[in-house]
């Protein structure tokens, strides 16, 4: 009888405690499907999100975050105690007046900050990685002096994998292209800062015997003959549109901008930019050659005091904070202008299977007042007897190695998350 007892005993444990674990098991599987329905909702919450967006913020390249996406071009400047990638020493195609190190610019900070985007990693330029995915392509980079800035820029961080050589020059040596015969990549630079027709009567250091002439029906065929060579394409316009000029169309006068006692019809330069940019873009747009295109934003200077002939200079050595400094006036005109024509081009480029994407440096070059040669745009400027010579600065381009390198982080990662 004890026996009997015993058993009933252990079978009724035994069940109390299979129903128990059932039970446990039943509480954690709702808990789950709870938690996947919350996450599903949320996932389907932001997916509308994003595809209510304009279609200019559809073509910013985004990385991915704990959050979801990143804004590439929305961010900070913080410091990187890495420092750059090259130095004068370690690369051969820095030209001379960016070349601040050799120049004697006696401070370094500049060199130790990087862009950080606010909800993401961006990581650092890989040139090893770079030219790989460039293997046996075109890269093209056309507009003005800030392009070649840049070209040399990507070109000092491409030496440290593989050196380029140089297999075409102009006779001024703006327009130039390199090849990598290791991974048959050709690198160029097409010297165009109008992107129209433009007759210019200006010398190398700036300085003009009459006013340009712009024919704003007519694109600069110096890259427009080139392009069905490129693979990839990074085009901007630029300060230069903001010089006196007179504009054409149809080989007759129809304003100008700054041109006092020519007895012209005063428009502005908004005019032309905005004609300048549209013919550009839709050129790319309806060529049958699809070249994965950058647009590129311009770029502020940050001369103060007076611009480069009027005695402007630049000598902060450190980054501006988010606040410390708003875009000027003509600075946001230029922008709402490259806006406004870009996402008229994503329109067009969208129907025709263009792959066009907008590189906004705009923000992230406002915050570098400290980037730029300034007065090491000249080699030892207060050497000898020239320490109270007035000296003109440059603070408009940049000191290489410095803040443009960063360019090479962002335009790695739009092509890779592409």
């Amino acid at each position: 009888m004890k026996a009997v007892i015993s058993n009933n005993v252990n079978y009724k444990k035994q069940f109390s405690a299979v129903f128990v674990k059932f039970a446990v098991c039943f509480l954690l599987m709702g808990f789950a499907y709870r938690l996947f329905l919350s996450s599903f909702v949320q996932f389907s919450t932001d997916t509308v999100f994003v595809s209510n967006k304009t279609s200019t913020d559809l073509t910013m390249d985004r990385s991915t975050s704990q959050n979801g996406k990143c804004d590439l071009f929305k961010g900070d400047w913080v410091p990187d105690t890495t420092g750059p990638f090259y130095t004068n020493h370690t690369c051969y195609s820095i030209e001379a007046h960016q070349n601040c190190m050799r120049n004697g610019r006696p401070d370094t900070g500049y060199l130790y900050w990087r862009w950080k985007p606010k909800d993401c990693e961006l990581p650092k330029f890989n040139p090893k990685k770079f030219l790989h995915m460039m293997r046996g392509k075109s890269l093209a980079f056309v507009g003005d002096s800030i392009m070649r800035n840049h070209v040399q820029s990507l070109l000092c961080i491409l030496s440290q994998e593989e050196q380029g050589d140089e297999v075409y020059h102009d006779k001024q040596y703006k327009s130039r292209r390199w090849y990598f015969p290791t991974h048959d990549l050709t690198l160029s630079v097409v010297w165009s800062p109008f992107l129209v027709k433009a007759t210019i009567f200006e010398d190398n250091n700036g300085v003009s015997t009459d006013t340009a002439q712009l024919h704003l029906d007519k694109l600069d065929d110096v890259w427009t003959r080139q392009f069905d060579n490129f693979d990839y394409v990074v085009i901007a316009g630029g300060k230069w549109h903001l010089k006196s000029a007179v504009y054409y169309e149809n080989s007759k006068i129809v304003g100008c901008h700054n041109c006092p006692g020519k007895n012209i019809t005063e428009v502005g330069f908004e005019y032309a930019y905005r004609k300048a940019l549209n013919s550009t873009l839709k050129y790319i747009t309806r060529s049958k050659h699809k070249a994965y295109t950058f647009f590129r934003t311009a770029t502020p200077d940050h001369f103060e005091n007076g611009e480069w002939n009027t005695g402007g200079y630049c000598n902060r050595t450190g980054p501006f904070k988010e606040g410390e400094i708003d875009i000027r006036d003509i600075d946001e005109v230029m922008r709402k202008i490259e806006l406004e024509e870009f996402e008229r081009a994503v329109r067009v480029g969208s129907e025709v299977g263009l792959t066009i994407k907008l590189f906004d440096t705009t923000f992230l070059s406002l915050h570098r007042p400290d980037g730029h040669p300034g007065v090491y745009r000249q080699f030892q400027p207060f050497a000898g007897d020239n320490r109270h010579t007035k000296v003109q600065n440059d603070c408009l381009h940049w000191c290489l190695p410095g803040p443009i390198d960063s360019w090479n982080d962002l335009m790695m990662e739009i092509l890779v998350s592409s």
